[in-house]
This record gives C-alpha cells, structure tokens and sequence, in this order.
C-alpha cells in the first residue's frame, strides 16, 4: 500500500508519501481529529463530533459539555450527555465517538481503543489511541493534545 500523506501534499515530485505506515497513519488522524462534522462536502460525517462543540462551555463539575440552548432534538442533546474523559470501552464518551470515526476512516488500523482525558487546570484534553496496523500487525499509538476553546 501507497502511503500518501493527508492532507494531499504536492511537490516536484508529485504526492507526498510518508516513510512508513505509521507516519501515514498519525498524519491522517491528525486530520480526522482536527476536523468538524460537515466540513466536508462529500462526506459530512468525516470527523470529530467533539470539534462540533467547540464554542460551547465545559462543565467541569460533570465533565460534560454544558447545553446552553437545550432543543427538543434527542440526538444534539445526547452530545451533551457525554464524558469529556474517558476511554473506548465505556458507554457515553466522547473517546467512543473517537473509536468508532477511526474505525469507519482508517482501514489500516484494528483493535483500536481510544482514551481522552480532560485536565482542568492545563485547560487540555489529552488523546491516547492505540491499536495494531494490519500489514505489519505491529502495535500502534498515537498521541496527542486538544487545546480547549474556552
């Protein structure tokens, strides 16, 4: 397999390849974790959800984002509900909403879990994937930090 970077970088010598698979696949979440839902014309449901909420407030006291404007919209209210920290294996965070945007966008990854921990005090969200690349069966991680907006 070809391993282009994302976003699609042109040089003299036609596209960007990255070295190895894993810095291909760190390069394309990267991408996924920094887009919104809907930024995409072709495919609105590429993305982070979590990025949808980015002009909302935090509840820190519940670890949930705070509905300022509630709707009778069970689905927009559900966001709401979700954990700012947590992990993949549990029910209602936003770390589930993570694994499963992973595992519908990058085939070349399995076993994929996800961890996202809030610190207040750095005003970040710290996010651990792991998994195995599926060519290689070599373990994976990838790590990274979501500045908070507010």
């Amino acid at each position: 397999m070809d391993n282009l970077l994302t976003p699609l970088d042109l040089t003299k010598r036609g596209l960007m390849r990255a070295g190895n698979t894993k810095e291909a696949i760190d390069a394309f979440l990267s991408l996924l974790l920094g887009s919104t839902c809907g930024e995409c014309p072709i495919d609105p449901q590429f993305g982070f959800i979590f990025n949808n909420m980015r002009f909302e407030i935090f509840n820190e006291r519940e670890g949930v984002i705070y509905n300022s404007m509630p709707t009778d919209d069970d689905a927009e209210n559900d966001l709401y509900n979700k954990k700012i920290s947590g992990n993949s294996k549990n029910f209602n965070t936003f770390a589930t909403e993570l694994r499963a945007v992973i595992i519908k966008y990058e085939p070349r990854l399995e076993n994929v879990t996800a961890t996202m921990s809030y610190i207040r005090e750095e005003r970040k969200v710290y996010v651990t994937v792991t998994g195995i690349i599926v060519d290689t069966k070599e373990k994976y991680q990838y790590d990274t930090i979501l500045n908070i907006w507010n």
